[in-house]
């Protein structure tokens, strides 16, 4: 028999692990059905709130998204007719109540990209484009999307806050856009994908909540939405070649491996050649974007036993002309550095420094310009601000074994 602590932690393992690899998938479903952002997030926070205790005394149901979408929909009508001020809507709700049947998991649709562009509609500025899909679609907390974009917590909340009410206000439609509608979303929509990755990347090999694969998963999605699209074919390679070296980005205790430190033995070359199969095929098309050129630096990392520092330091020179940005400026001087041209790279970061003061791998690449240049007493100072900013400590420990190098040479 099954005691009631132990029901309860298998509970809570359950809609652990539906909060990390499921919540995109059910959040854009309830949106999907019941039109309203806020809604829509709320009433799956009560329906987890109640899979605590019926899952622990009851034990888990055989579909838990299912379970979770049913009792969601409920809670959303309850909600409604708490509120006088939307009563008129209820009639419009009450066939969801008639959905008394189980759901299985595969019979749920997947309605994330349908949210990702109604999410990235022209309406809403790109920062909260960008900001409310990480939210929706990624599940990510206010305080994690804020230290993206390294605003404050209270500053993202009101952010998000407006950008639901606007959707709602204007009546964005929850819909995949025409054709002629895509020139002007695709962008958003892609940066927003890629953002998801980079949050999972981020988060290392061994965060339960894989966003990375997720991510990728999107991308393949969009492609066969719009094949022949050079910039998703771009960006779905960046993302593919980039995943594929994941498995060597840490050593054995789990501090991170630089790229041209790492064992190549540990690659997923299936993975990583089919990213250079896309890049060359997106290349071909002879329309370059910021995805495909990023793409195309990512492949000069892995094509050869060493990355082609000069050929890179190019292809971020046509970068900066499409996205002049400070992180593609502060790239393109570490690539000028690779080159051997210290003084010019030094030059280039220092034209950044006042924008990129709270982005940590500012701090390390000028930590290691300086140190590279013989300037130690300034780049011990550098890696303690990247130390500081760091939020990965895989990151902080190889930045602490930089450091400790350091100081042995002098």
């Amino acid at each position: 028999m099954v005691s009631a602590a132990s029901g309860a932690v298998a509970a809570t393992r359950a809609l652990d692990h539906l909060v990390r690899n499921e919540r995109g998938r059910l959040t854009a479903a309830l949106i999907a059905r019941l039109g309203n952002f806020q809604l829509a997030e709320d009433s799956l926070q009560d329906a987890m709130v109640s899979a605590v205790s019926h899952w622990g005394r009851n034990g888990v149901p055989h579909s838990p998204q299912g379970w979770l979408l049913q009792v969601a929909y409920r809670k959303a009508i309850d909600r409604i007719r708490h509120d006088r001020s939307q009563a008129r809507t209820v009639s419009a709700l009450k066939p969801l109540l008639g959905e008394e049947t189980g759901v299985e998991p595969h019979e749920i649709p997947d309605e994330r990209l349908r949210l990702i562009f109604t999410c990235c509609h022209p309406a809403l500025e790109r920062k909260s484009q960008v900001a409310l899909t990480l939210r929706t679609i990624a599940g990510l907390s206010t305080a994690e999307i804020a230290a993206v974009f390294l605003d404050s917590e209270t500053t993202m909340g009101q952010r998000l806050s407006r950008a639901k009410t606007k959707i709602a206000a204007a009546g964005i439609p929850f819909a995949v856009p025409q054709a002629e509608d895509w020139p002007g979303r695709l962008q958003a929509v892609l940066a927003v994908i890629y953002l998801v990755f980079t949050s999972g990347y981020a988060a290392g090999p061994t965060e339960a909540r894989d966003l990375a694969t997720e991510a990728i998963y999107l991308m393949r999605m969009l492609d066969r939405l719009r094949p022949d699209e050079a910039e998703i074919e771009g960006c779905q390679a960046l993302l593919l070649i980039t995943h594929g070296r994941r498995a060597a980005r840490l050593d054995t205790n789990g501090v991170t491996v630089p790229l041209a430190e790492q064992d190549r033995q540990l690659w997923d070359r299936p993975m990583i050649e089919e990213g250079l199969s896309l890049v060359a095929r997106a290349m071909a098309r002879r329309t370059p974007g910021p995805y495909q050129i990023k793409a195309a630096i990512a492949a000069c990392h892995v094509q050869a036993e060493r990355s082609d520092w000069p050929q890179i330091a190019l292809l971020y020179d046509e970068l900066w002309r499409l996205e002049p940005t400070p992180v593609v400026r502060l790239n393109r001087a570490v690539a000028l550095a690779e080159t051997g041209l210290f003084d010019l790279a030094l030059q280039e970061t220092g034209m950044v420094a006042g924008e990129l003061d709270q982005y940590q791998p500012f701090h390390a690449a000028h930590a290691d310009l300086l140190a590279r240049t013989g300037q130690t007493a300034p780049a011990l100072l550098a890696y303690a601000r990247a130390i500081e900013l760091s939020g990965s400590e895989a990151d902080r420990n190889w930045l602490r074994q930089r450091c400790m190098q350091l100081r042995q040479r002098v």
